[in-house]
């Protein structure tokens, strides 16, 4: 089954290509997508990088994590659910706000 990584603190002039490129060397390289901002359309410093399996992604991750590209240190993990990213930010299951009523 695939793993998808987090891959931050991604200079602003690399690329997809250059992304693949550095992780293939690690395994098998599913899909590889630099976040760009949608109203500047410049990128944002991260990227996810979809990996073939658990074990290449595990090994892309020891490799990577803390790697200079282009003169900053990637930062590589697994990446988190939109789920787990809600309820780690203290926000209710639900998403909506609680109200007392007196």
């Amino acid at each position: 089954m695939s793993k998808t990584l987090y891959v931050g603190n991604v200079a602003y002039n690399v690329t997809e290509e250059m992304l693949n490129n550095l992780f293939s060397q690690y395994g098998r390289v599913i899909s590889v997508k630099i976040i760009v901002d949608k109203f500047t359309n410049r990128p944002r410093g991260f990227a996810f990088v979809e990996m073939n399996n658990d074990e290449e992604a595990n090994n892309a991750i020891s490799g990577l994590n803390g790697k200079n590209l282009e003169g900053r240190n990637l930062v590589v993990a697994e990446a988190r659910s939109p789920k787990e990213r809600r309820t780690q930010r203290g926000r209710s299951p639900k998403g909506g706000r609680r109200f007392r009523r007196f």
